[in-house]
C-alpha cells in the first residue's frame, strides 16, 4: 500500500478507530453515571443482568409477604387488645359477683349488683364482637378459625387458629344480670361461670401473644433478607461513581486528543498537493 496517497489515508483510519474506541467508552461511562448501575441492562454484562433479575424478583417476593404480615400483626394486635379488655371486664364482673353471693345485701342492692353486671357482660360481648381489623374477626366469625399466612417469598406458610369468643368466654357470664346469691356462689368457683371465662381468656391471650410474637421475628428476619439482598444487588449492578467520575475526565481528554489526532491526520495528504506546484 502506498504510504503517500489522497486515495488511502492510514494515519486517519487509525486515528478514526481509536476515536470512536474512546466514543464508545464515554457513551457506556455516561450511561453508567446517569443511571447509577453498572448492569443497566442485558447488553451491558447478560449474565450479571439475569441474576440480577432474579434478585430483584427475590426482594419484591419478600416485600410483598412483608406487606402481609403487618396485616396479620395488626388482627392479631386488635385480637388481643379486645381480650385484654375482656379480661379486666371479667375482673370487674368477679368482684361484683363476690357481692351477689353475700347473703347480707338486701334485694335492691342486689337489683343494682345485678344491673351493673349486666353492663359488664354487654361490655364483655362488644369487645369481642368489635375486634376487626380489615374486615375480618378471629374472635367471632367461626369462618376465621383456621388462619393461614404466608411468611415468605418462597410461600412457606405459618398456620394459627382464630377462637370462638362469644360461645367460650362471653355465654359463660351472659346471664350475670340475673344471678341469684347460689349462681354468683357457683360461678366465684375454679370451674365456675367466672373461672372458666377468666381461664379460657387468659389461655387465649398466651396464644395469641405467641402467634404475634412469631410474626414480629418473621417479620425482621424479612428486613433482615431484604438488607441482604439489596446489598448483594448493589455490589453485583451498582456503579462505583468515584471511578467512572475519573474514568470520564480521562475519557472527555482522550476524546479531545483524538479529535486533534484525526485533523492532524486528514491534514497528510495536504503535504502531497506540494508536490504539483
Amino acid at each position: 500500500m502506498p504510504l503517500n496517497s489522497v486515495n488511502t489515508n492510514v494515519g486517519a483510519m487509525v486515528a478514526l478507530q481509536s476515536l470512536n474506541r474512546t466514543s464508545d467508552d464515554l457513551a457506556a461511562t455516561q450511561k453508567r453515571i446517569s443511571t447509577g448501575f453498572r448492569v443497566a441492562d442485558a447488553k451491558d454484562d447478560g449474565a450479571a443482568f439475569a441474576v440480577a433479575e432474579r434478585i430483584r424478583g427475590a426482594v419484591s417476593a419478600t416485600t410483598s409477604a412483608n406487606e402481609q404480615l403487618g396485616g396479620v400483626k395488626g388482627l392479631l394486635d386488635v385480637s388481643n387488645a379486645a381480650l385484654e379488655n375482656v379480661s379486666s371486664k371479667l375482673i370487674k364482673l368477679q368482684d361484683v359477683a363476690v357481692k351477689l353471693a353475700d347473703g347480707t345485701i338486701t334485694a335492691e342492692q342486689r337489683g343494682q349488683y345485678q344491673a351493673q353486671a349486666g353492663e359488664l357482660t354487654k361490655n364483655i360481648k362488644s369487645f369481642i364482637s368489635d375486634a376487626s381489623y380489615n374486615g375480618l374477626n378471629i374472635l367471632n366469625d367461626p369462618a376465621n378459625l383456621g388462619i393461614q399466612v404466608i411468611t415468605n417469598g418462597s410461600g412457606t406458610y405459618y398456620n394459627f387458629s382464630g377462637y370462638k369468643a362469644l360461645t367460650n368466654i362471653f355465654n359463660s357470664v351472659s346471664a350475670a344480670n340475673t344471678w341469684t346469691r347460689g349462681d354468683a356462689s357457683s360461678a366465684l368457683t375454679a370451674t365456675g361461670a367466672i373461672g372458666t371465662a377468666i381461664t379460657n381468656t387468659l389461655t387465649q391471650l398466651n396464644n395469641f401473644g405467641s402467634y404475634s410474637n412469631f410474626i414480629d421475628s418473621q417479620i425482621n428476619y424479612n428486613k433482615s433478607i431484604l438488607d441482604a439482598q439489596q446489598s448483594g444487588l448493589g455490589a453485583l449492578i451498582d456503579t462505583d461513581m468515584a471511578k467512572e467520575s475519573a474514568r470520564l475526565q480521562a475519557l472527555q481528554i482522550r476524546q479531545q486528543l483524538g479529535t486533534q489526532a484525526l485533523g492532524i491526520a486528514n491534514q497528510a495528504p495536504q503535504s502531497l498537493v506540494s508536490l504539483f506546484r
